[in-house]
């Protein structure tokens, strides 16, 4: 950290692992983010006047407090008294994480205090902030927003206009349309800047926002922007299971971003500080890109510094070293309706594919329709006469760990117990209980609450012998609860907080217990959740021709390692065609091959020819498994789309690397399926690609690089590699197929000289 003053302003700047920091502050205690970037800043754009308009470090809104200026709508930008907050200290320190800095800010007229907190991680170019606000005064305070990250300025490298050369990728989600990432002008997003900078002033902005407890049920909660002029890049992520917030607007002529968690605005939130309290905001993670030679954009470098991220900030834990192969029983196969006269040839024919866990999936523990009686979490005798134990012990006997689906956060309105336990086991607002979808929203903040699943759990693992829990949520309470709470949004807030404790007490008392993020699939893939869990469910879609987008677009959201991706080699009556029987069962496998194999489908059902690509492609992903926690994310032909014929996505290490292919159907104008010749070019990761010339001045010959299907085996060649232009074509003829690459460029040992 290096500290100057010029007379009118200190600056402080700080180069850590490639992010470049410049902070200024003035004479009366103005502080102010300058800089936040993969490149340096330039001197002369380091003045008192930038520090006087600029940004504030942290946003902070107390009830009561004017907004005196720029108000402009519903943007957080002129908080108050976030406005006045003025540099008091700070400290840098080492840990074993890497370094921490705290600024400590302060306001007189309100007596509160801020800890704007920035953790860095050695080697990466990523901070985790988080803001701690404390009311040391004599009055009662109320919090209606607090930033976690606060910048203004994005835009102001390169020369061109501000929408010009900057992109954002945003990764929209959706039940079934998990992780669609789109690239955007700001101008496609109605932020049209067309005045000079000195007029720029609108109550517009671009905002992505969601409330309530199904974290991501329309975006996931992080983004990239882009300078394609420089090939900088800035990237965030908001590490929370609820309601969060991030918005781009202008200011002063600038572009500015803001992150936080709840608040007032957009999600019901506020929080009452009384003499002697603070609050802590949620965590957020901010990072830099800078775009390599050869690279279209800096989406893969993105990718590659959050999964590494990711993985620092995770629990520890076996299941995402080892990637054991999941069988579930529902997707299209028993669809939540398990008796254990089907379940014993389910689990002989899994455990003859090769699968190590086995999930029953819902239905377990009800005589019927199950959906608005669950709660009470016992086993039906209807569907397992002589108890689950039975069941479980016959998975083990077979070489498999035995799981079980739970709902843990909700009751169904037609439970016994939910008619017996007292109101404020729920969710309340206006006085009556939440429910959605034929469910109660339990409340986590209750301490019964959280003892009855206490017992719940305790009794799957020690009498079941369950290792391995899929924990759904299929509801959305909204904007929270009223008791025991400063504001809806608080209760949610305080019972987002309680979940994640419960969870962390399992883990205490089950290290090895491996538990499933599913919320109707990927509806709550954040992570708070997912720093805990080790494996998350992608998706609900039972369209395999679908999942290719989601697969190869899952490692942008969450580290390849915790993505579980469905394969369900499907059941046929009709269909005769033995050759796209066979690419539809390689297609499903290919899919889940480089991440968590997911499997279901009826494998009793299925003939011999598919069985064995079923457990082919299992025995290739044993081989390969133990490198994916080690690998990076790349994408040859970029982000998939639901609109792309040809998807490409892979893992790389220094050592290989892997690529999945698909083609999916296409269709004329029609609606008839295309029938001709369809060819793609897809290149290769640069860090394979030796040139002659190269190897030569290195003194090592001929380069050598390897491209080699390997699944499905001995499919007949539709692809060649070009040595000349260093990419993979493929040419076929079929309707879809999918198939897996392994990538070396391996050196050849330089040979004696001739005497």
């Amino acid at each position: 950290m290096k500290t100057a003053e010029n007379g009118t302003i200190r600056t402080i700047k700080i180069e850590e692992n490639g992010i470049y920091i410049v902070i200024g502050i003035l004479a009366d205690g103005t502080i102010r983010l300058l800089h936040f970037s993969a490149a340096p800043l330039h001197e002369e754009d380091i003045t008192a006047e930038a520090v006087k308009e600029g940004f504030p470090l942290v946003g902070l809104s107390l009830s009561g407090y004017d907004r005196p200026y720029e108000r402009h709508g519903n943007k957080y930008i002129v908080t108050a008294p976030g406005y006045r907050l003025k540099y008091h200290s700070h400290t840098d320190e080492s840990n074993a994480i890497g370094r921490k800095i705290v600024f400590h800010l302060t306001d007189e007229q309100t007596k509160v205090a801020v800890y704007c907190q920035w953790q860095f991680f050695t080697g990466l170019p990523v901070i985790r902030c988080q803001n701690t606000v404390e009311n040391r005064g004599s009055e009662e305070q109320t919090v209606e927003y607090i930033s976690n990250f606060h910048y203004e300025g994005i835009e102001k490298e390169g020369k061109r206009r501000q929408d010009d050369k900057l992109r954002l990728y945003i990764p929209h989600n959706s039940w079934q349309r998990e992780m669609n990432w789109k690239e955007y002008s700001l101008r496609d997003l109605g932020l049209d800047l067309t005045q000079p900078k000195e007029l720029q002033r609108s109550s517009s902005m671009i905002r992505v926002t969601n409330t309530g407890n199904w974290s991501t049920k329309e975006y996931l909660p992080m983004a990239y922007l882009e300078n394609t002029e420089t090939g900088t890049g800035l990237f965030w992520q908001i590490e929370h299971n609820g309601s969060w917030h991030w918005e781009i607007g202008d200011q002063n002529g600038h572009l500015y971003l803001a992150l936080g968690g709840p608040n007032e605005l957009y999600s019901h939130w506020a929080k009452r500080l009384r003499p002697g309290e603070s609050f802590t905001t949620v965590p957020a993670s901010a990072g830099v890109t800078v775009r390599k030679g050869g690279e279209k954009n800096g989406f893969g470098c993105m990718a590659g510094i959050l999964t590494q991220y990711r993985r620092r900030i995770r629990r520890p834990n076996e299941d995402n070293i080892k990637l054991p192969v999941i069988f579930n029983d529902y997707m299209n196969c028993l669809w939540g309706k398990p008796t254990e006269e089907q379940e014993i040839p389910m689990i002989d024919a899994a455990a003859e594919a090769g699968c190590e866990y086995y999930c029953i999936d819902a239905g377990w523990y009800a005589d019927g329709d199950w959906w608005d009686s669950v709660g009470e979490w016992q086993v039906s005798r209807k569907r397992f006469p002589e108890g689950l134990k039975k069941v479980t012990d016959y998975i083990r006997s077979r070489g498999m760990i035995p799981g079980v689906w739970l709902e843990p956060e909700v009751m169904g309105i037609h439970c016994d117990l939910a008619r017996k336990v007292p109101k404020d086991w729920f969710f309340i607002r206006h006085g009556r209980p939440v429910y959605d979808r034929s469910r109660f929203q339990l409340d986590y903040r209750n301490p019964d609450v959280r003892a009855y699943m206490d017992s719940v759990v305790n009794r799957l693992v020690q009498e079941y012998g369950v290792g391995y829990i899929k924990m759904d949520y299929n509801i959305e309470p909204g904007i929270g609860t009223e008791i025991r709470a400063d504001s809806p949004g608080d209760g949610l807030l305080e019972h987002e907080r309680a979940y994640l404790k419960w969870l962390d007490g399992l883990f205490e008392r089950f290290p090895g217990l491996v538990i499933e993020n599913c919320s109707s699939g990927g509806l709550r893939m954040d992570y708070a959740m997912l720093s805990r869990l080790s494996i998350q469910s992608t998706s609900d879609t039972d369209d395999y021709m679908n999942y290719p987008v989601i697969a190869a677009n899952a490692s942008a959201g969450i580290t390849p390692e915790q993505a579980a991706v469905w394969s369900y080699p499907m059941e046929h009556d009709t269909w005769t065609d033995e050759e796209e029987l066979r690419e539809e069962t390689i297609f499903n496998m290919v899919s889940s091959m480089l991440l968590r194999i997911h499997l279901s489908g009826h494998l009793v059902k299925l003939d011999d020819l598919r069985k064995t690509l079923v457990k082919d492609g299992i025995a290739v992903y044993k081989k390969i498994r133990s490198d994916i926690p080690h690998m990076l994310p790349f994408w040859p032909l970029g982000p998939a789309s639901y609109q792309d014929e040809w998807i490409a996505f892979g893992l790389k290490s220094k050592e290989c690397a892997y690529l999945a292919v698909w083609k999916r159907k296409v269709e004329d104008s029609e609606g008839n399926e295309a029938q001709e010749v369809r060819k793609i070019q897809i290149p290769l990761p640069e860090e394979f690609v030796r040139t002659a010339q190269e190897e030569a001045d290195a003194g090592m010959g001929i380069p050598d690089t390897d491209v080699r299907c390997i699944y499905p085996s001995g499919a007949e060649k539709d692809d060649l590699y070009s040595r000349e232009e260093h990419t993979l074509r493929i040419r076929t003829k079929k309707p879809f197929m999918a198939r897996l690459f392994r990538i070396t460029a391996a050196k050849t040992e330089k040979q004696p000289e001739e005497n």
